[in-house]
């Protein structure tokens, strides 16, 4: 089964909402992980509270704010947008899913960026159990 890193800076929000949502949604055909090159000290609190309020997922319980050495090294690496400066992770992106930070935002903007990452995790599922 091919592993997948979704990766950004900080590894507290979207790269964090990805793997969780992959985990739901694709389990059967991938296995999915998120990485930084900095870390937090907790998981975005909002996408939490919200992830929590959409799926029932509890981020906290599985996960946590991790560097790129402390996962797998990925089949396939996505990096959630690079508003910030593109990490290097020791190999190129597969995509640049070009989301925006919805850190500071409101609800909306929070729900607007956790549907397009399910859409992105349901196109990469549909993708790779066709090849």
């Amino acid at each position: 089964m091919k592993k997948v890193a979704f990766i950004c800076v900080h590894n507290s929000c979207r790269s964090q909402i990805a793997e969780a949502l992959g985990k739901h949604f694709a389990a059967d055909v991938f296995e999915s992980y998120s990485a930084g090159t900095e870390v937090r000290d907790q998981i975005n609190q909002d996408a939490v509270r919200i992830m929590k309020e959409l799926y029932g997922i509890d981020m906290e319980r599985d996960q946590y704010s991790k560097t790129i050495s402390h996962i797998p090294k990925p089949d396939i690496a996505i990096s959630m947008g690079c508003d910030v400066g593109c990490p290097f992770i020791g190999q190129d992106f597969d995509a640049d899913w070009n989301l925006d930070d919805p850190t500071g935002q409101s609800d909306a903007v929070f729900k607007d960026t956790i549907k397009e990452i399910e859409n992105q995790i349901l196109a990469l599922k549909d993708s790779l159990k066709t090849n």
